[in-house]
């Protein structure tokens, strides 16, 4: 499979409207919950939501793994998003932070002799990220190859400079 280009979007927020990603006692229910999976405590946890309340669970998704790494040139995020398709995927640079967007549909159908078998399978998510002051928004790439997805985010030019020693004087 060859490697594609994934458009990021860039986007400017009016002065009334709010971002997204602003919504705290979600993120830290989110966050409380996925402590809660991490120690297998699945059948136990306090703060998951209604059975009901919002998306149905059909719906929803888990969260992709995803690698940050940083050099002297910039960073890297990495996202692993098998069996998704680029066009299933959004990358947004907007007021200082990034978002990572993505939909999965799947629709399966077997016929033999005496059964017929048909599952739909749906999920999506979203990863915001805060970019340093230090990463200069207007060049970000992304590509996705074999199921991996590769944000690049280059440093400003005056950020990678090398770091100044600074002599301790006694």
């Amino acid at each position: 499979m060859a490697e594609s280009k994934v458009p990021v979007r860039k986007e400017k927020l009016g002065p009334s409207s709010t971002p997204q990603a602003w919504q705290p006692f979600e993120n830290l229910r989110r966050e409380v919950d996925r402590l809660f999976d991490n120690f297998g405590w699945g059948a136990w946890q306090p703060f998951r939501q209604p059975l009901f309340a919002g998306e149905p669970l059909f719906r929803r998704a888990t969260m992709p793994a995803i690698d940050v790494s940083e050099n002297e040139k910039g960073y890297e995020i990495t996202a692993e998003l098998p069996g998704m398709d680029e066009k299933n995927i959004e990358v947004k640079v907007s007021e200082g932070s990034l978002t990572i967007k993505g939909e999965k549909r799947d629709e399966k159908e077997e016929r033999d002799k005496g059964y017929y078998l048909q599952e739909r399978h749906y999920g999506s998510f979203e990863r915001s990220f805060e970019l340093p002051d230090s990463v200069d928004a207007e060049k970000v790439e992304a590509t996705f190859k074999q199921g991996v997805l590769t944000v690049a985010l280059p440093k400003k030019a005056e950020a990678q400079k090398p770091a100044k020693k600074i002599e301790i004087k006694s």
